[in-house]
């Protein structure tokens, strides 16, 4: 039976901890043995790369990597035929794509394959996990039910990593507030969605101001202003955004926070060196649960086999 990780809304809150209790639990080395994991970018990847390939090669599973110059997905052939061709090698096919909709597409050619998003352009899945996996390290010793009552600023652009992270973080009964200019801030259906997935009085706030979002907050959190494909709105980007830089100032109006960023970094745009680099960041340890991430959905993958 396929199991589909697309998005952390539509992972039951069952699954998830699941996931969680998989990500660190100990590595046998064997449980992807003789398992074929496809891997296909259409967009750049450094992180996600490395995790991907590193967590099935620690599971002892085959893995082949597919980047978007050799496949050309809806261009030199259809994302339907690329999964039905992948699929008669792996059973898993992650893949990272521009069009959120690809993923329906592809499982819909190939129901017996199960697919893991590695980014889209609505979500980010496995970059949440690694996320709560980080903040659950720092303030409950490992223990994510620990995470109840936290409270997570996200400053900047809300975006496919934001509407992930806080749709995690609530069904965990953290409270997030998103600080986001107009034009930038989650819409409806995004606040619809996240608040549905909400736990032990996990709560969402949205505010125009990031002085506002930050007051009181244990972390803040950031990404880049200029997401891939967007490069062309950089100029004016850096202009609305310019008011929610990750500063030292920032910082100091919220509750001594540590500090989160997916990577990768603009340094001196949504964040600067000064924070990025203290002792308050956490960024290289949520590099280090990109792995965990994948072990544990990889894991809860081969659990339904």
């Amino acid at each position: 039976m396929s199991r589909q990780f697309i998005a952390i809304a539509e992972t039951s809150h069952e699954d998830l901890a699941e996931i969680y209790r998989l990500a660190t639990a100990v590595v046998r080395g064997d449980e992807l043995k003789d398992v074929g994991v496809s891997l296909v970018f259409e967009r750049p990847s450094l992180r996600t790369r490395a995790s991907s390939i590193s967590s099935v090669q620690r599971l002892g599973g085959n893995v082949a990597v597919f980047t978007n110059d050799e496949i050309g997905l809806d261009d030199r052939e259809s994302a339907e035929d690329v999964a039905r061709t992948l699929a008669q090698t792996s059973s898993i096919i992650a893949a990272r794509v521009k069009n959120h909709g690809v993923f329906a597409r592809m499982i819909a050619s190939s129901p017996s394959t199960s697919f893991i998003n590695l980014l889209s352009n609505e979500t980010h899945p496995t970059q949440a996990v690694a996320d709560v996996l980080t903040l659950a390290d720092h303030f409950a010793g490992g223990n994510v039910q620990g995470l109840a009552g936290v409270t997570v600023a996200y400053v900047g652009d809300a975006t496919n990593v934001t509407r992930s992270l806080a749709t995690a973080l609530i069904g965990l009964g953290a409270h997030v507030v998103v600080g986001a200019p107009d034009g930038y801030q989650l819409n409806e259906q995004d606040v619809a969605t996240i608040s549905s997935r909400s736990q032990f009085g996990g709560t969402l706030r949205l505010t125009n101001f990031a002085f506002d979002a930050v007051e009181g907050a244990q972390a803040i959190y950031t990404d880049s202003w200029i997401s891939m494909g967007l490069e062309a709105e950089a100029e004016q980007r850096r202009l609305d955004l310019s008011a929610f830089q990750v500063n030292s100032q920032l910082v100091a109006a919220a509750d001594s926070p540590v500090i989160l960023h997916c990577l990768p970094a603009h340094r001196g745009e949504e964040i600067t060196d000064e924070v990025l680099d203290s002792e308050a960041s956490l960024i290289w340890n949520e590099v280090r649960h990109r792995t965990s991430a994948m072990l544990g959905v990889l894991r809860w993958m081969k659990e339904s086999k």
